[in-house]
């Protein structure tokens, strides 16, 4: 029987919870752009048991995801595709987000849509912020959901200029994550294989904590105050829903979203925000 693979892109507090979740019994590849935060994540989850291989990525560059995507296929049966990777507003500019956020998730559904087993499944982690993004149009939808990665920067409604901030390229770049995920299940799928998103609400992790201590710090509290869970997420709570996602029980679910965010944007939604 050949090794089962599960693929982790982005060694951060969500990514190293869902490798601990679904990582036991396969090869974890385990891919980040810091070399020292990958080889935290790595050591750390060789000491706890599991068999783990490390390479450096960086998702904006086609050749280096091509890289990733080779190596998983050299290990063995490419089961599960995790991408977690990526730069919140508080972190990086707006060409950054763009290249990161947009492209990266672009280029990991291109390229591991090409090597992922039948059966297999993949997870993009998105971002609520996705949800309260205005829709666009049919046709400019459609394209940014289905254009080749390598033209998707070159699209006019992903022009630097438009974006007056980075909070407003994260949330254009989360809303198109989700585009991409169904634009991309219909490739997915003729290998046998399913792709979905996770949208998080404000999670526990060393970037949550950046943007609850950043300049919108204090509205992101007052949502979280007024959802119905009251509370800040946790990896664990991602990681158990990305397990239903990779797993048979989700067989039948290919080309959505699960939005876990507490309740936060069905309290944004009903008013209960204020």
């Amino acid at each position: 029987m050949a090794q089962q693979v599960v693929v982790v892109i982005g060694a951060g507090g969500m990514g190293q919870a869902i490798a601990r979740r679904v990582g036991p019994g396969a090869r974890l590849l385990v891919a980040d752009h810091s070399e020292e935060v990958l080889r935290a994540a790595s050591e750390g989850l060789d000491a706890e048991g599991y068999a783990v291989t490390a390479q450096p990525v960086d998702v904006s560059s086609r050749a280096s995801v091509t890289a990733l995507a080779e190596r998983a296929a050299a290990l063995g049966e490419v089961r599960s595709v995790v991408h977690t990777a990526g730069l919140s507003p508080v972190q990086a500019p707006v060409k950054a987000i763009l290249a990161v956020d947009l492209l990266g998730v672009a280029l990991v559904l291109e390229m591991f849509g090409e090597v992922v087993a039948p059966g297999g499944a993949g997870v993009v982690i998105a971002s609520m912020a996705g949800h309260a993004h205005p829709a666009l149009d049919a046709e400019q939808a459609r394209r940014l959901a289905t254009v080749p990665a390598d033209e998707l920067l070159d699209l006019p409604l992903c022009a630097e200029g438009n974006f007056a901030h980075s909070g407003a390229a994260y949330s254009f770049a989360k809303y198109a994550n989700l585009l991409r995920v169904k634009g991309a299940g219909r490739g997915w799928g003729a290998r046998g294989a399913r792709i979905n998103s996770i949208s998080p609400g404000v999670i526990a992790t060393p970037m949550g904590r950046e943007e609850l201590d950043g300049e919108h710090g204090a509205v992101m509290r007052a949502m979280i105050e007024a959802s119905p869970a009251g509370r800040v997420g946790t990896p664990a709570d991602i990681a158990a829903v990305a397990a239903f996602l990779l797993g048979p029980s989700a067989g039948f679910v290919s080309g959505t979203d699960v939005l876990v965010d507490g309740g936060v944007m069905a309290a944004v939604a009903t008013g209960a925000l204020g």
